[in-house]
Formats: C-alpha cells, sequence, structure tokens
C-alpha cells in the first residue's frame, strides 16, 4: 500500500518520444525502473517537464496510462489533470481515477486566468470532482501559469470547497507563504515543494516532500541532502545543494525542460526530442551542456547510469 501522505522525492519525468515527435509510452518502464532504483518515491507526470500542456488528451491519457502500469507498487503517480478546457480537465481527472492513479494534480488556467482565488478554486474545484477518489494537488507555478495568488488564501478558500484537496505542489520562491501554508491547520495539507535548487530551505521551514525536475537523473544528491539535514549535519547539506545549484544553473542556460531531456541521455535514458514551440539542442550546445555540467561536477553525483 503506497502512502497517502507523500514524502521524499517525487520525480516530474520527461516525456519520452521517438525521433519523429510522437509518444513513446514503451519507455517509461525504464523511467519508472532507474527512479526507483535511485531511491524516488513517485512521479509527477504530464506536468511541466513533461511538456503535459503541448500533448492531445488522448497521448496524455496514453502517457498516464504506461506510468500507473509501469509504476505498480514500488512509485506513486501524481497525474497532472490541469488544461485550458475545464471539460477536458475533468475528463483526464476521471481517467486518471479510472486507470489507478494515486493522485490528481491542476495548475491555474493560463490563458484566460482566473481574476480571484475563488474562481481559482471554483475551477480546481469543478476538476477534481471529476475524480472524487483521488487525493487532489494544486499545482503552483506562477512562473508558467501566470496565475499568481497567495497560496495561504487558496488553501483557506479550497479547504472547505475541495473535499479530496490534499495539498500542493509548490513551484515558487515566496517562502513565507510556502511556510505559512506548511503550517495552515496544523500542517495538515500536504505541501510539496518544487524549487530543486532550494529544496534545503524548504526543508528548514519543515517540508518533507518534494516534486522536481532534476530528480530524474540526481536524485542521489538530493537525497544526500536530505540525510544530512535530518542528522543535523548543516555543513554537507549546504554543501549539497551548493552543488545543486550550480547544476541547475547550467539548465537554466538552455532551458531546463530542454535540458532535462539532454541530461536524461547522459544517465543513458534518451527520452528523445522536445515538441514545438521548445527546440532540441544542436550537436555543438549539447557538448557544451555536457562539458558544464561536467564542470559543475554532474558525473560525481547523477544517477549510476550516467557513469556507465
Amino acid at each position: 500500500m503506497k502512502p497517502q501522505r507523500l514524502e521524499g522525492l517525487i520525480a516530474a519525468p520527461p516525456t519520452p518520444m521517438h525521433a519523429d515527435g510522437s509518444v513513446s509510452p514503451g519507455m517509461i518502464e525504464g523511467q519508472c525502473r532507474a527512479l526507483a532504483e535511485a531511491g524516488v518515491r513517485g512521479a509527477f507526470v504530464c506536468g511541466t517537464t513533461g511538456e503535459g500542456l503541448s500533448l492531445t488528451v488522448p497521448e496524455r491519457m496514453q502517457v498516464a496510462e504506461a506510468w500507473v502500469t509501469a509504476a505498480g507498487e514500488d512509485l506513486a503517480v501524481i497525474v497532472h489533470a490541469g488544461h485550458l478546457s475545464l471539460a477536458e480537465g475533468r475528463a483526464l481527472a476521471a481517467h486518471a481515477q479510472r486507470i489507478g492513479a494515486d493522485a490528481v494534480a491542476a495548475m491555474g488556467p493560463c490563458f484566460f486566468k482566473p481574476d480571484t482565488v475563488g474562481d481559482l478554486v471554483e475551477f480546481c474545484a469543478e476538476l477534481a470532482s471529476a475524480a472524487p477518489e483521488l487525493p487532489f494537488y494544486y499545482y503552483h507555478i506562477p512562473a508558467v501559469s501566470g496565475v499568481l495568488f497567495p497560496m495561504i488564501e487558496f488553501l483557506q478558500c479550497a479547504s472547505g470547497r475541495i473535499p479530496t484537496l490534499a495539498g500542493m505542489k509548490y513551484t515558487h520562491e515566496d517562502l513565507m507563504d510556502f511556510g505559512r501554508c506548511l503550517r495552515f491547520q496544523g500542517g495538515r495539507h500536504n505541501m510539496l515543494f518544487g524549487r530543486d535548487e532550494i529544496l534545503l530551505c524548504a526543508l528548514a521551514l519543515g517540508a518533507r516532500g518534494a516534486v522536481g525536475t532534476t530528480y530524474n537523473f540526481a536524485a542521489p544528491l538530493y537525497l544526500r541532502i536530505m540525510r544530512a539535514f535530518e542528522a543535523g549535519d548543516m555543513a554537507t547539506a549546504r554543501e549539497d545543494q551548493a552543488r545543486a545549484m550550480e547544476m541547475v544553473a547550467v539548465l537554466r542556460t538552455f532551458g531546463v525542460t530542454i535540458a532535462a531531456k539532454e541530461a536524461m541521455k547522459l544517465t543513458g535514458l534518451d527520452c528523445g526530442p522536445v515538441r514545438p514551440p521548445l527546440r532540441d539542442l544542436t550537436g555543438a550546445e549539447s557538448a557544451r551542456l555536457r562539458d558544464e555540467l561536467d564542470r559543475a561536477g554532474f558525473f560525481d553525483y547523477a544517477s549510476h547510469a550516467a557513469r556507465a
């Protein structure tokens, strides 16, 4: 039985694609096995790193099914069902429940945006109601969605409106807001932190779980951070967090979603191209990324396949 309250590292995996850009669900079993072997506890699928909003609804369902099948009892699977169309989001949420996912999530609509926190909560409530048996996580990522409200206000409003509200994937830098959310109603909500480069800050505030892109290929580094923090060895935790910062700084230079697929190749898992409007790196750019990651120490802490 998988835990109802998610803790530890949860990867946001890239969606594998064939060379022609079509989805390649057959690769997901390998991704799943690599995550479990690295000590990752779950997968947040079809989110930003998974290029979820660049996939069709049938493709997203196909990817979700492959993850649930491959994960078995090894990993918890959170299916991102966010969509500009509420009807399509509800269909994705209902499908996630049908296939046996562990939870469903949604970011705020990013074209016609809600004017108030109440409007956002109503949108999420309608979407979550299509999967009444699954925990619902709001995906707060204002840098991408443009939906920026204090999340403490979201919890205050949503707690009485969304019966399945379990918590949040909090991908933002407002640590005061995050800390208030952690403490709201006695810590009732499962707050999963979403900024890999400042994970240690969230741990200091009381976070117990995190969702991130770089956990796909650098989980050993972050597990060291978490163990050092729990042991009270702050010097080691800070040093390893600094290593993570340098890695993320390199990835940002090339675009994190794009560079993540390149980093996956370095760990032996080629997840194929990205979809337009994103652009794959040229051969020269790929070589430069590898060199810069090497200088940042990537091959000292990346998942074991990187050394093969």
